[in-house]
């Protein structure tokens, strides 16, 4: 009859060839000069792809879509162990080909190279820092209570009309006329700047 006891702990541990030891996941150890996941892959390089294509295209759709199809490919080959160096070296290989593809079916382009060192500058310096969170600071202050109030619910908080509505005791119909007129002296607002 078979036998259903646990096995036994002190037996002896399988040797390197059987298939239970393949079995067993490995871990490897994340250095400093490495990306531990590849999200921190993905947000350490799409600002800096994005502002290579920018430059190259000169559109911001066009720019969004290469950046993207440039992750599509490297999705799969690029491993998470590798260097920063080596990502972002596979990242910008990956992006000349995809341009190289871009202009070819767009504008019937053959292009037979592309400047390595310019792009190379481009995907190396460092992100600029945005002003944006300090000039929505400053337009919000200028603008009346109400209309601040409505636009830190909406955009800030992320909150829907309903909820905002809620928040600020008035009906939704009434949070959707203030939005609106909100949102159009900030654009006023901003175009006197």
């Amino acid at each position: 009859m078979g036998d259903d006891r646990p096995p036994d702990p002190s037996a002896a541990a399988p040797d390197e060839g059987s298939s239970e030891r393949a079995a067993i996941p490995h871990l490897h150890s994340v250095g400093p000069d490495t990306y531990p996941t590849w999200d921190a892959i993905y947000l350490d390089n799409v600002e800096r792809l994005y502002r290579m294509m920018y430059a190259r295209v000169g559109n911001r759709a066009d720019a969004e879509d290469l950046t993207a199809e440039v992750f599509q490919a490297a999705l799969k080959p690029l491993r998470t162990s590798a260097s920063i160096g080596e990502v972002r070296a596979y990242l910008l290989a990956t992006a000349r080909t995809v341009l190289a593809s871009h202009w070819r079916v767009r504008y019937g382009i053959e292009v037979t190279t592309i400047n390595e060192e310019r792009d190379r500058a481009v995907f190396d310096e460092p992100i600029p820092e945005s002003d944006a969170p300090r000039r929505v600071r400053t337009l919000l202050a200028e603008l009346p209570e109400r209309y601040s109030h409505i636009l830190r619910l909406r955009f800030l908080e992320s909150c829907t009309l309903r909820e905002a509505a809620h928040a600020m005791n008035i009906s939704v119909g009434n949070a959707k006329v203030l939005q609106h007129r909100a949102l159009h002296r900030a654009a006023e607002m901003a175009e006197q700047r």
